[in-house]
């Protein structure tokens, strides 16, 4: 077993996407490879094949490698759910909310849970490819680091640096960040890459020199910018859209201050009959054919700053116009009469009113919900695929009128979701929902493109990981890289 780990000057510097492109690589090598993630904070998340969550980024560093997610993958999941507190996912499964105080003393066994899972995976796969997490030079994180160096000396794996140059002063991030690090995490660092660079290379040249005599580290390789490059974020909203036809439809998405899973939306953003566009806080909610209103890790909080946006009135006035509305798990959760947080899973402990569009109330248990399920439409008969993850479990006449039949629902239930009796309003707790061509097109149909034409998504991704495997090879030093991956000796 080999680990090579892969940490950034900061975050969004290109971590994930470069494990992903190592992985991809290393399997077109005939390599068996599996992506880890001793940590991983963020909203978006997967549901592995035996109900575990993990982060969305390293589903699809799986799929990279070409096998199925697993849990040992991400063995810490951090879902913020306030400002200074996060639901904590070990292994796949919730044990808690914990703010940063209480997280920085669990984190010693939280660390337990990190070595075993990478064991388990090295037991299985010659080489892991492991990402950090934000910059390890973050002087106040430290103590009890897990993320980063903490675990490469745990473990005792080399660590290559990644900089985004698209962002500017990647000579001062590379050099600063090597300055903090001690003498021996200094000595781990085996070279740097660079990331996203446009123009001439040869104008870069004397500064990589510069690089490498200052601080003796080999530059493995300048990566060019891709333009098009479509892969799930982990965190930011993907803002970015593909040209538009003539005849398309208006997409809105309101951006609530704990929105999950907002990967949801990437095939529509991609799609060449869709403006979908993102509205952010103080924005009015613009004149659309479509309002999905997006998941929530805290349902009533994110409820309540929709209505302070003024954004259930502009729902009003959508519906009145004609207008369709979805909502996806919990914005679904918010369409109905009730919501309910008995044991104040995500904040105070009680009830809000909803917004009263389906006839139906959620309570939020302490189990969650974590499935991956096929179904078909309940309007279209099309092929629908997606997965679950929440807390909470509705009821109410609205649910007579689901919106998915199940073929393999939890424990045995049959239906997904509802639609209002005048068919202006639906709601579903599968994510990964327009990842399905034909679900895709019949929601646009149904949100009134009549030539609704399908998106193959994965195909996309699929695109994309090649196209990150072939920058590897043409422009980083893979002999190297086969060293550090213990697939070859000096």
């Amino acid at each position: 077993m080999s680990s090579l780990m892969v940490q950034g000057t900061t975050s969004d510097a290109g971590k994930s996407t470069l494990v992903s492109a190592l992985c991809r690589w290393l399997v077109r090598e005939g390599v068996m490879v599996a992506p880890f993630k001793p940590q991983n904070m963020a909203l978006n998340a997967a549901v592995t094949e035996s109900g575990g969550e993990i982060g969305r980024a390293q589903a699809v560093q799986a799929h990279a490698a070409r096998i199925s997610p697993h849990t040992d993958m991400n063995p810490i999941l951090l879902k913020p759910n306030s400002d200074v507190g996060a639901q904590v996912i070990i292994n796949g499964q919730p044990i808690g909310n914990m703010d940063a105080v209480a997280y920085h003393a669990y984190k010693p066994t939280a660390m337990q849970a990190v070595l075993a899972a990478h064991r388990r995976l090295s037991e299985r796969y010659p080489v892991i490819v492991v990402e950090g997490a934000g910059s390890p030079a973050e002087i106040n994180l430290r103590e009890g680091d897990i993320a980063n160096m903490g675990f490469a000396e745990a473990v005792d794996c080399p660590v290559i640096i990644i900089a985004d140059i698209d962002k500017g002063g990647v000579f001062a991030h590379l050099v600063g960040t090597l300055e903090l690090l001690s003498d021996s995490e200094q000595a781990r660092v085996q070279g740097f890459v660079i990331n996203r660079f446009r123009g001439d290379i040869a104008l870069l040249e004397p500064g990589l020199r510069w690089l490498e005599a200052r601080t003796g580290k080999p530059v493995l390789g300048v990566l060019p910018y891709l333009h098009d490059l479509h892969l799930e974020a982990e965190d930011a909203v993907d803002t970015r859209q593909v040209a538009k036809r003539e005849e398309h439809i208006k997409v809105v998405v309101p951006v609530l201050p704990r929105i999950s899973n907002h990967t949801d939306f990437d095939p529509l953003r991609l799609h060449p009959q869709v403006e979908l566009e993102f509205v952010g806080p103080g924005k009015p909610i613009p004149m659309a054919d479509l309002i999905i209103l997006p998941g929530s890790k805290s349902v009533a909080a994110d409820l309540a700053f929709l209505r302070e946006q003024g954004w259930d009135t502009a729902l009003i006035r959508h519906l009145r116009y004609g207008g369709k509305v979805l909502g996806i798990c919990g914005g679904f959760q918010m369409l109905g009469e009730l919501l309910a947080d008995p044991l104040g899973l995500e904040g105070p402990a009680g009830s809000v009113p909803g917004l009263g569009l389906l006839d139906m109330q959620t309570e939020l248990r302490a189990v969650k919900q974590l499935s991956n399920v096929t179904g078909i439409l309940a309007f279209d008969q099309a092929s629908v695929s997606g997965y679950e993850i929440h807390a909470g479990v509705s009821q109410g006449p609205a649910l007579r009128r689901p919106l998915v039949y199940l073929h393999n629902g939890l424990d045995g239930s049959t239906c997904d979701g509802a639609i209002s009796e005048d068919g202006q309003v639906a709601g579903t707790y599968l994510h990964g929902f327009f990842e399905q061509p034909a679900a895709q097109q019949a929601i646009l149909r149904w949100a009134g493109l009549v030539e609704a034409e399908g998106l193959d998504y994965a195909a996309l991704r699929e695109r994309d990981l090649e196209r990150l495997a072939d920058l590897v090879e043409a422009h980083m030093d893979t002999e190297k890289l086969r060293l550090l991956c213990g697939l070859s000796h000096a």
